[in-house]
């Protein structure tokens, strides 16, 4: 047997340079970040927490994703459904519970702001706000700032494919075309701007738009973790080898409501919502580290079992800790007495 043949037989991961402990742990956070999502589904409709805003169906992109960055210095601006990217880059089950709770060690807002909305300095996750697409710019920011210190890492910014069409997409990559930046767009094109399907959205494809900005542009399926992988790590090389920045369209589809307040069966059916759950890439996943030998029935049972002790203590940690004092509401909106 030649090298190239021995090459084609192994494993996928293998060839993307991932070890079996590697794509083990990527599918042990999606099936994390999946029950996290399905336990506050079911925590708001028994009122315990006020709200939330559902990932379901966009966690093996990604996770996929934070697997090929640079999980200790690259700098991150998710979007609101992106649980499982947060967990994969080192957020805990328990800070993402008290951030659902509203209560005061909430790391993201110190339990003031919405469920969804990350925040981390001791992570690089950089805060986000409610208007969509208001991280795109930041994102090249950032951008422009590792260039100019010239540091090889890179901005990586998620969004939906309803915020492509506002004007801080356009300008941000605009920029980023222009001065060749070291960032990773990355639209996570769930098929719905809340209500509003994708034929009513987009006369065209996101993915397109990239060419009008003067790098690339790559469509990838987002129930597919290998290819997520492969196409975020070869951006990331781009980016740090000086090449400017690419943007990434993971298909996939929002399995959940646009969030509790919604009722998705006034806009789309139930078949529909059904069929897509067939392409869900956690079964994908598994499925594919059975077949290589890294996984098992059994080793799947023993994790949800251990899954489920870990959201029992998350829950009740969250539960019994503090809420904010209302003296504290303008704590860390205004810089203090001599803080540049």
């Amino acid at each position: 047997m030649n090298a190239k043949s021995s090459v084609q037989t192994k494993p996928k991961h293998e060839q993307l340079g991932m070890s079996d402990e590697e794509v083990v742990e990527m599918y042990k956070y999606m099936v994390l970040a999946r029950k996290f999502d399905e336990r506050c589904l079911l925590l708001q409709r028994a009122g315990k927490i006020n709200f939330h805003v559902s990932g379901i169906g966009q966690e093996t992109a990604q996770i996929a994703a934070a697997f090929a960055l640079d999980r200790e210095r690259d700098y991150f601006l998710p979007y609101y459904r992106d649980y499982g990217f947060v967990m994969a880059v080192g957020m805990t089950l328990q800070e993402l519970m008290l951030s659902a709770f509203a209560k005061a060690g909430d790391p993201n807002s110190g339990g003031r702001q919405m469920p969804g909305h990350f925040g981390s300095k001791r992570l690089r996750i950089v805060t986000g706000s409610s208007p969509v697409t208001t991280q795109v710019p930041h994102a090249v920011g950032f951008a422009l700032a590792a260039k100019m210190q010239k540091k090889d890492i890179v901005s990586y910014v998620t969004f939906g494919e309803g915020s492509s069409n506002q004007g801080d997409f356009h300008e941000g990559l605009n920029f980023a075309g222009v001065q060749k930046l070291p960032v990773i767009f990355l639209c996570e094109n769930n098929q719905y701007a809340i209500s509003v399907p994708i034929k009513k959205q987009l006369g065209g494809r996101v993915v397109d738009r990239a060419q009008g900005y003067g790098f690339p542009g790559i469509r990838v399926d987002g129930n597919d973790a290998l290819e997520v992988y492969r196409v975020v790590k070869e951006a990331r090389e781009r980016a740090v080898r000086g090449e400017g920045p690419t943007l990434i369209e993971a298909m996939m589809y929002r399995l959940s409501p646009h969030s509790t307040s919604d009722n998705d069966l006034a806009y789309r059916t139930k078949d529909e919502v059904d069929e897509n759950w067939k392409k869900d890439g956690i079964p994908k996943m598994k499925s594919y580290l059975i077949e290589h030998g890294l996984w098992s029935e059994e080793r799947d049972e023993a994790m949800l079992k251990e899954i489920q002790q870990q959201l029992k203590d998350a829950l009740e940690a969250a539960e019994g800790a503090p809420y904010p004092n209302p003296e504290d509401t303008l704590l860390h909106v205004y810089a203090s007495e001599g803080e540049v």
